[in-house]
């Protein structure tokens, strides 16, 4: 009996307890909720790769540069996907330490090498240190091309269902942009900016005649002067769009009925160095060895 009596005081006191803790704890957050927040400066270190940008801003901006270049190199990059405002900074900044990375790299190996030719060593390695960041862009600008080219015909399906189920062009275009995101980012990233353009008080032409200049892709350029035209004299978006639609695919279908008939004459370059080779020693390589191997003996018995 006594047992039992502390065991039910024991649990009392753990029950009673635990709900003055749960009670006292819902009371501190309470408190602390409306409490005014204590705002601790701490000092912010910088990142490695903020100070890395910084100092490349800085190279970028003692490069000199003709307007000209710049404009047309601006225009390169945010048709490569690249949109920052300092992007050409950027660029004449790593083209700079691209160059001395590779000359002083050449350098470096033509001391060590002991090489009679260190001017024309570093001369080279500084003129492929020059190219190299515009090679990689304009690698950028042709994939992307090629990803707005191939995702266009698919959104203009969303775009012409859109406009059927009685959406205007420019919410049609949203919602382009919204549904295809993961499927095709960069034709979705193009239209999402070309409705912000139109949201901030653009024509609606101009914000079409800006997204064919930005993407640089025939297809677009085509698409924009087609939605212009309806625009214009008021048809039909849906059937335009459609007939686009599906002008692009047939237009696909033939460039890859051009490549696949180019093809045959591509091989034949492979085939004759690289495949007849092998398998002419494959073949007659033994037979040879057993000619040499027969005929020898008995023309030296003779």
């Amino acid at each position: 009996m006594e047992i039992l009596t502390a065991v039910v005081f024991v649990l009392v006191a753990a029950v009673t307890t635990m709900l003055g803790l749960s009670v006292g704890a819902a009371s501190a957050r309470a408190v602390r909720r409306l409490s005014p927040t204590l705002v601790v400066n701490t000092p912010i270190l910088p990142s490695p790769w903020l100070v890395w940008r910084e100092l490349v801003a800085r190279i970028g901006s003692l490069v000199p540069a003709s307007t000209k270049d710049i404009s047309q190199l601006r225009l390169r990059l945010v048709r490569a996907g690249m949109r920052h405002p300092n992007a050409s900074l950027y660029f004449h900044g790593i083209r700079a330490i691209t160059v001395l990375g590779f000359a002083g790299a050449a350098l470096t190996w033509s001391i060590h090498a002991n090489s009679d030719h260190v001017v024309a060593a570093v001369g080279a390695m500084g003129a492929v240190g020059y190219v190299v960041p515009m090679q990689y862009i304009l690698l950028r600008l042709r994939r992307r091309k090629r990803a707005i080219e191939k995702g266009l015909p698919n959104a203009l399906d969303l775009m012409v269902v859109c406009v059927e189920s009685g959406l205007g062009i420019d919410q049609a275009i949203l919602q382009v942009a919204k549904e295809l995101k993961v499927a095709h980012p960069e034709i979705c990233d193009e239209f999402a900016l070309m409705n912000l353009e139109l949201r901030t008080g653009k024509a609606r032409a101009e914000a079409l005649h800006n997204l064919a200049e930005r993407t640089g892709v025939e297809d677009v350029k085509k698409l924009v002067a087609v939605l212009v035209q309806t625009d214009r004299f008021g048809t039909s978006i849906a059937h335009s769009l459609r007939g686009h639609a599906d002008y692009l695919r047939a237009m696909a279908r033939q460039r890859a009925e051009e490549k696949a008939g180019k093809l045959a004459v591509k091989l034949v370059f492979p085939i004759f160095f690289c495949v007849l080779p092998s398998l002419f020693v494959v073949t007659v390589g033994p037979v040879l060895t057993r000619l040499v191997r027969d005929l020898i003996p008995m023309i030296e018995n003779m």
